[in-house]
């Protein structure tokens, strides 16, 4: 099951937000999810699906919701990967605008996008190396120093006269 909370927000690095463009972030979220997963099932139905399956929504909406599911499971069984797919895309498309968006917020404080945690997939961070205290060793060079001294011009044979 699909969560659109906070705790979406802070994956995409939108948990800066003030509260007030959290909500609006969250309804604009929904309403491009619904939308485009819409577009993707509605791709994939033949014409009379289609007809049918408006005839569900255009019925009641929210109140014919267990049947349009019903339908849904019945004539396109893969529609729940449909959806975990574009939500997917759509948390990636967030993630990467999500710098734009908080510089152009009044109020909004950077902070990095957070992966969920999964205890399965927990592993021990590898432990990082000191910064240098002075400057990193540089590469030698196996044949010593090559520069302009170095270089020598080609030899051509002085020119002669035909």
């Amino acid at each position: 099951m699909l969560k659109l909370d906070n705790d979406l927000l802070q994956q995409v690095g939108l948990g800066g937000l003030p509260e007030d463009q959290k909500k609006a972030m969250l309804q604009h979220i929904y309403d491009q999810l619904e939308l485009r997963v819409g577009t993707e099932l509605a791709n994939q139905m033949t014409d009379a699906q289609l007809t049918e399956f408006e005839q569900f929504i255009d019925a009641g909406g929210d109140n014919n919701q267990p049947e349009a599911l019903k339908w849904l499971e019945t004539n396109l069984p893969n529609y729940k990967q449909v959806v975990q797919q574009v939500f997917e895309q759509l948390k990636a498309e967030i993630t990467q605008l999500a710098p734009q968006i908080i510089a152009s917020t009044p109020g909004a404080q950077m902070q990095a996008p957070q992966a969920p945690v999964q205890p399965q997939q927990m592993s021990p961070q590898p432990q990082l190396q000191q910064p240098y205290s002075q400057a990193p060793p540089q590469p030698q060079q196996p044949y010593g120093p090559v520069g302009p001294a170095q270089q020598q011009p080609p030899q051509y044979p002085p020119n002669q006269a035909v």
